[in-house]
C-alpha cells in the first residue's frame, strides 16, 4: 500500500513540475510580448510625434497608427486617395517600414494591416443590409488603395522590402465594425500583429 502511495506521490510531483514549467513559459512569452509592444510604441512616438498634429493622426497604446481626418483621406463614398494623404503616406510609410524591418523587430512581426473604416450610414439608404455591404466594399477598396500606393512607392527602402511586404502586408475592410466615435468613423489605421501575440492567444486557449 505504501509503495502505491509513493508511486502516486511521484506522479503528482512530476505533474506539478510540468505545470510550473508551463507557467514559467507563459510568463516569459507574456513578458516578451508586453516588452516588445511597449518598445515599438516608444519608437513609433519618437519617430512620428512631431508629425501627428499636422497629419491629424494618433498612435494608440496597442501600436495602431490612426489617420483621422476624412477630408484629407478620401472624398465621401470614394476610394481614390486624396493628394494630401498621398503626401502624408510618402513621408510616413518608408519611416514606418524602417522601424518594423529593423533588427530589433523584424523577427517578431507576424502581420502589418492597413484597415479602412467607415460610418454606419450610406446616403438615404435605410436597409441595414445595403448599408453594411456598401460600407464593407468601400472600406475594403480604400484599404487596398492605401496598400497599393504604399507598396508601389519608389522609395529605395520600400522597394528593397517589397518581398517582405508581400509576406506580411495586408489590407482589411472593417466597415463600421469598430465604430466608437462618429466623428472619427472614416479613418485609416495601420496595425501590427506580433508573433508573440499569437503565442499569448495560443496559451489562453
Amino acid at each position: 500500500m505504501s509503495g502505491l502511495m509513493l508511486v502516486f506521490l511521484f506522479i503528482a510531483i512530476g505533474f506539478m513540475i510540468k505545470v510550473e514549467s508551463k507557467m514559467d513559459n507563459m510568463k516569459e512569452v507574456a513578458s516578451s510580448y508586453v516588452d516588445s509592444k511597449a518598445n515599438i510604441n516608444e519608437v513609433l512616438y519618437d519617430e512620428f510625434e512631431d508629425d501627428l498634429k499636422k497629419w491629424d493622426a494618433t498612435i494608440t497604446t496597442d501600436n495602431r497608427v490612426v489617420f483621422n481626418s476624412p477630408q484629407v483621406l478620401f472624398e465621401v463614398s470614394e476610394s481614390i486617395i486624396n493628394d494630401n494623404f498621398k503626401t502624408i503616406l510618402e513621408d510616413f510609410f518608408p519611416r514606418y517600414i524602417k522601424i518594423l524591418t529593423s533588427d530589433l523587430y523584424i523577427d517578431d512581426i507576424n502581420e502589418i494591416r492597413v484597415e479602412g473604416h467607415t460610418t454606419d450610414k450610406w446616403g438615404d439608404l435605410t436597409s441595414t443590409k445595403e448599408i453594411y455591404l456598401n460600407n464593407m466594399q468601400l472600406s475594403q477598396s480604400r484599404a487596398y488603395e492605401v496598400l497599393a500606393f504604399c507598396y508601389s512607392l519608389k522609395n529605395d527602402l520600400v522597394k528593397q522590402n517589397r518581398p517582405w511586404l508581400e509576406k506580411y502586408f495586408r489590407a482589411n475592410g472593417m466597415a463600421f465594425s469598430k465604430l466608437e466615435d462618429e466623428k472619427k468613423a472614416r479613418r485609416v489605421e495601420f496595425t501590427i500583429q506580433m508573433k508573440s501575440e499569437d503565442k499569448v492567444y495560443e496559451i489562453l486557449k
